[in-house]
C-alpha cells in the first residue's frame, strides 16, 4: 500500500451510502489503516482536504463536499460580474450559477468550493463561493492608472472582475497609460481588493504590436526560449546516426508522403496506403521526438511547461526549439527520419482495423504534398498535377477510398462532425489585416484527419489492453441541462432530441438530430449552439471515452512536435516495447506523474486556444475599422436580452444592441431564441438575415458594434450613448486606447428601444472550438 492507495481507500470509504462524517481517529479504525501506513494516512488526508476532495467540519470530522451541499470545481467568471462553478464530477452535476455578490474574491479560472442552493423556480442551482482552493491568476496583464501615491492595474481580461491595487513602493518605474504585468502579492478578501506589484512594463497603450504581446502575456505564454534550452537544442545531431537505426524497421523505400498546409514547417506525420485484396494497409508514421527529447532533460522540462505550440494570427510560439521542430524531428522530404509507426490492416468495407503493428522505424518521405496538391489530383482531376506526381496518383486514389470507408464507420457509430467554417486573417508585411478568407476544407484534409483518428484510436486501445497507465484524450458526456436547452432549440425546427433523466444521451442521438438540420439556413447556427452545449475535450489518465467521436478509446499520438501529451504517449510506447510488464514501484511513480502531465497539458491547451482566438478577434476588429459606415448583409448568430449578434459572411460578429431597435419595444424569448416587438410583433430570430451598418469598433475590447441599416439618427445617438456609458470607465483610464466611431462622442440621448435586465445566464450562442 502506498500514498495513492491510502487516498483511494479514504475516498472509497467516504463514498459509501452509509457513511457519516467521522474524525481522523475513527477513519483509521473503520477503513482500516495499518499501523505502518499512518504517516501516509495523515499526509493523504491533508492532501485530499487541501485539494477540496474532502471537507473538514467545525467539529473536526471529515466528509465529502457533495454530501454537505457543496460543490468543488473551476470557476468561470463572465465580463458581466456573475460566474459559474464547473464541477469536478464528470457529467454528474450541472454548472452552478454564482451571482456577483457571492464571489467572495474569486477570480476567473480559480479552483473553488461553493455552497449550493436551488435557484429561483427550483430549476438551476445557485451558489456562493466559500473557499478558494487554488488561485489561478498570479499575474495580471492590464493598463496602469495612477491615483496619487498609489495606482491600479485595470485588467485586459474583463473576467478578472476587479482592478489590482498597486502601492507606490511597487510602481517599479511604471508611468501612466502603460501596459504592464502585475504580480499578485495579496489576494482579495472581503471588501479588500487584490494588491500587486509591477514586474514587467510591456509598452505604452497605442504602441504597434502591443495588443498581441499583451494577449501573449495575459495567457502566460513564453515569447522566447531560455538560452540554456537553445544551447541544448544546438547540440542535438542534425543527421541520423547509425546507432539510431538499431531495432528500427527500414521503410525508406516505401512511397511515404506528408500532406500539410503550404506554410507548415513542423511536419510530424506521414502516411502510406497499399491495397491488399479487399483490404487496405494504412501506415501512419509520426516523428519520433522521444528519441531526441529525453525525460527530465532541459528541453523536456521546457516542453512540459509550454504544453503545446501556439499558432497565433501573426506568429508561432513553438513547443520545441526550431532546430528540433523544423529540423531533425520534421519529416522533410528526401531526408532520413526516425518515426514511431502504426500500421493497420483495415477492412475495405467496414473500416474495422483487423490487425495492427506499432513499431519504431526509419523513413524517407518521397513527396512533401500540400492539401491543395492532393485536392487538385483527387477532386479536381488536374492533369498537370497528375503528371507531376504520377508515381503516387494510384495511392492517392486509394487514400480517398479508404478515407470514405473510415468516415462511414465513424458516422455509423454516432460520431458528430460539425464542419463549422473557420476564417483566416491575411496580414501584410506590417502585420496589418488586409483580408479575411474562409479556410478550405476538402477531401485532402479529410484524408489526413481520418488516418490520424484511426491511428490515435488504435494506439489508445492497444495500451488499454496492455493494462498500462496512459494519457487519454477524453470527451465527457454533455451536461443534462445543456442538452435539454439544445432539445428546446431543435424543437423550434420540429426536430426531436430525446432526453431521458434515467439514461445518458448517446452521441448518435445528437448526430441524427443535427443531420435533420442539413441544408437549412439555420444549420450552421444550430451546429454552433450544439457545439457549445458539449463539454471540452481534455487529457486524463482515466479513460471515459470520447463522446464527440463516439470512440471508446482515444489518445493523441500523432503530433509530438507540437503537443506534449503526444510526446508522453511515444515514451510510454517505447517503455512498453522495452519491457511490457510494469513493476509495482514503477506504477507508484508513473501514475501520479501522468495525472499531473494530463492536467497541466489541458490547462496549457486552454490558454493556447484562448490566445489564438483573441489574436484572431483582434485582427478582425482592426480589419473592420476600415469598414465603419459600410453596409453588409449578415445572419443573426445569437440572441440575448440586450440585443442580437450578427455574423457577416467574412466571419466577423458584431452586436446590434436592443436600444437601437426604435420601432417597437422588444422582449427576449429565451427558449425560442428570438426578440419580438410588443406591438408590431416583428421578430428577430436566430438564423434570420438582416442588413447592418458597421457603427463602431473598440480595438481594446476586440468588439464590433452594428446597427440595422437605415437606422434613424436618434437610434444611432442613443446606442452610442449606451456603448460609451458602458466603456466610459475603461476608456477614461486607457486614454491612448484605440476607439473608432463614425461620429464624435454624443451627449445624452434617449432612444425608444426598451430592454429588460440582461439575462444573468448569457444566452449568446457564439463560437467555441473544442479540440479533439
Amino acid at each position: 500500500m502506498n500514498l495513492n492507495d491510502v487516498k483511494t481507500s479514504i475516498m472509497e470509504f467516504m463514498q459509501k451510502q452509509t457513511y457519516a462524517p467521522l474524525d481522523a481517529e475513527a477513519l483509521i479504525v473503520n477503513i482500516p489503516i495499518p499501523g505502518e501506513m499512518l504517516k501516509e494516512f495523515w499526509q493523504g488526508l491533508q492532501e485530499l482536504e487541501t485539494n477540496g476532495n474532502i471537507v473538514k467540519t467545525h467539529f473536526n470530522t471529515y466528509g465529502l463536499p457533495e454530501k454537505m451541499g457543496l460543490v468543488v470545481g473551476r470557476f468561470q467568471l463572465t465580463s458581466k460580474g456573475f460566474g459559474f462553478v464547473i464541477p469536478d464530477n464528470k457529467g454528474e452535476k450541472p454548472d452552478v450559477f454564482v451571482p456577483p455578490n457571492s464571489l467572495n474574491g474569486a477570480m476567473n479560472n480559480d479552483r473553488v468550493m461553493a455552497r449550493v442552493a436551488m435557484g429561483r423556480g427550483g430549476l438551476k442551482p445557485e451558489g456562493e463561493i466559500i473557499r478558494i482552493i487554488i488561485h489561478a491568476n498570479a499575474r495580471i496583464v492590464g493598463t496602469f492608472v495612477p491615483s496619487g501615491d498609489f495606482g491600479f492595474v485595470v485588467p485586459d481580461d474583463k473576467r478578472i472582475g476587479q482592478d489590482i491595487y498597486i502601492a507606490s513602493k511597487n510602481f517599479n518605474g511604471v508611468k501612466v497609460n502603460q501596459k504592464v504585468v502585475a504580480e499578485i502579492v495579496t489576494w482579495p478578501e472581503g471588501r479588500r481588493s487584490a494588491e500587486g506589484k509591477i514586474v514587467e512594463i510591456l509598452g505604452t497603450v497605442g504602441d504597434v504590436g502591443l495588443e498581441i504581446i499583451s494577449i501573449i502575456k495575459q495567457n502566460d505564454l513564453p515569447l522566447e526560449f531560455p538560452k540554456a534550452v537553445l544551447e541544448a537544442a544546438n547540440k542535438v545531431p542534425k543527421e541520423i546516426k547509425a546507432v539510431d537505426l538499431k531495432g528500427r524497421r527500414d521503410k525508406r523505400k516505401f512511397p511515404i508522403v506528408t500532406v500539410d498546409g503550404e506554410d507548415a514547417k513542423d511536419l510530424d506525420d506521414a502516411v502510406y496506403v497499399e491495397r491488399q485484396g479487399n483490404d487496405f494497409l494504412l501506415g501512419v508514421y509520426i516523428a519520433d521526438v522521444s528519441n531526441y527529447v529525453h525525460e527530465d532533460s532541459i528541453i523536456d522540462k521546457e516542453a512540459h511547461e509550454r504544453g503545446t505550440s501556439v499558432y497565433l494570427v501573426d506568429r508561432v510560439l513553438p513547443m520545441l526549439p526550431e532546430k528540433l521542430s523544423n529540423g531533425i524531428c520534421s519529416l522533410n522530404a528526401g531526408e532520413d527520419r526516425l518515426t514511431m509507426s502504426c500500421e493497420m490492416l483495415v477492412d475495405g468495407k467496414t473500416g474495422i482495423v483487423k490487425s495492427y503493428e506499432i513499431f519504431p522505424a526509419v523513413i524517407r518521405v518521397l513527396h512533401r504534398l500540400t492539401y491543395t496538391i492532393v485536392r487538385e489530383i483527387v477532386a479536381d482531376d488536374n492533369t498537370e498535377m497528375k503528371e507531376k506526381y504520377a508515381d503516387i496518383v494510384p495511392m492517392l486514389k486509394d487514400m480517398e477510398k479508404l478515407c470514405k470507408v473510415l468516415r462511414a464507420k465513424r458516422v455509423a457509430r454516432g460520431a458528430i462532425d460539425f464542419d463549422l467554417p473557420e476564417q483566416k486573417v491575411i496580414l501584410d508585411d506590417q502585420k496589418k489585416p488586409v483580408e479575411i478568407v474562409q479556410r478550405v476544407r476538402s477531401i485532402a484534409e479529410s484524408i489526413i484527419e481520418e488516418f490520424m483518428l484511426a491511428a490515435n484510436e488504435t494506439v489508445a486501445e492497444h495500451m488499454t489492453k496492455q493494462k498500462w497507465p496512459f494519457v487519454y484524450r477524453v470527451h465527457d458526456i454533455p451536461n443534462e441541462c445543456k442538452m435539454t436547452d439544445l432539445a428546446k432549440l431543435l424543437h423550434n425546427f420540429a426536430i426531436n432530441l430525446p432526453i431521458s433523466a434515467d439514461e445518458d444521451i448517446k452521441p448518435l442521438a445528437v448526430q441524427q438530430a443535427l443531420l435533420q438540420m442539413a441544408g437549412r439556413p439555420e444549420e450552421k447556427l444550430v451546429n454552433t449552439v450544439a457545439l457549445r452545449s458539449l463539454k471540452q475535450a481534455v487529457y486524463q489518465t482515466d479513460n471515459i471515452g470520447h463522446f464527440g467521436l463516439a470512440a471508446e478509446y482515444y489518445t493523441h499520438f500523432t503530433s509530438p512536435i507540437r503537443r506534449y501529451p503526444d510526446l508522453i504517449v511515444h515514451r510510454l510506447l517505447r517503455a512498453w516495447m522495452q519491457n511490457p510488464v510494469l513493476k509495482e514501484k514503477q506504477l507508484e511513480t508513473l501514475v501520479p506523474k501522468l495525472d499531473e502531465i494530463a492536467q497541466h497539458s489541458s490547462i496549457r491547451e486552454r490558454a493556447a486556444a484562448e490566445a489564438e482566438r483573441a489574436t484572431v478577434d483582434l485582427k478582425k476588429a482592426e480589419y473592420m475599422v476600415g469598414l465603419i459606415g459600410e453596409e453588409f448583409e449578415g445572419t443573426i448568430s445569437g440572441v440575448t436580452a440586450f440585443g442580437m449578434f450578427v455574423e457577416l459572411e467574412n466571419g466577423v460578429e458584431g452586436l446590434v444592441h436592443i436600444s437601437s431597435l426604435t420601432d417597437d419595444y422588444y422582449e427576449f424569448v429565451e427558449e425560442q431564441y428570438y426578440l419580438i416587438g410588443e406591438h408590431l410583433k416583428k421578430v428577430y430570430r436566430l438564423g434570420d438575415k438582416v442588413k447592418i451598418e458597421v457603427l463602431q469598433v473598440s480595438i481594446a475590447d476586440r468588439a464590433v458594434d452594428f446597427i440595422l441599416a437605415g437606422a434613424t439618427v436618434a437610434a444611432r445617438t442613443h446606442l452610442k450613448a449606451q456603448i460609451d456609458y458602458r466603456r466610459e470607465n475603461v476608456e477614461s483610464k486607457r486614454k491612448g486606447g484605440a476607439y473608432f466611431s463614425t461620429e464624435k462622442k454624443p451627449g445624452k440621448a434617449v432612444g425608444k428601444g426598451k430592454h429588460k435586465k440582461e439575462n444573468r445566464r448569457d444566452s449568446r450562442k457564439g463560437k467555441s472550438k473544442k479540440g479533439r
